[in-house]
């Protein structure tokens, strides 16, 4: 198990990129957001260097401008979130028409009071 944060020099070494690009990329790439302790040190996650790799690859390997790879990333987001949209739930669909049910004799019986 790695560790739980690291720090900018220790990522840009890993990633073979300057400490500055990682701090342009984090102006420019909004959904890049690492923890700053209480001196401002930048603290990466795990996750913020999956996403500084997938930059890397955009800009990089793949040639892309900053706005095609921002663009690039909104639409795996988008992607990511169309997969993981909640499918139809019969059970809860009936739950929810069973509430209902309950609301309306609720409101009923509150009007007759």
């Amino acid at each position: 198990m790695g560790k739980l944060y690291y720090t900018i020099g220790e990522v840009a070494e890993m990633l073979h990129e300057s400490s500055s690009t990682l701090r342009f990329w984090e102006k420019s790439f909004p959904q890049l957001k690492p923890v700053k302790n209480s001196k401002g040190d930048r603290r990466y996650t795990e996750s913020d260097i999956e996403l500084l790799r997938r930059i890397q690859q955009l800009t990089r390997d793949k040639g892309f401008t900053i706005e095609g790879a921002r663009e690039q990333l909104r639409h795996d987001r988008t992607q990511v979130a169309a997969t993981l949209e909640p499918q139809p739930d019969p059970v809860r669909e009936q739950v929810i028409a069973t509430l209902r049910q309950v609301r309306q004799e609720l409101v009923k019986l509150s009007e007759q009071i």
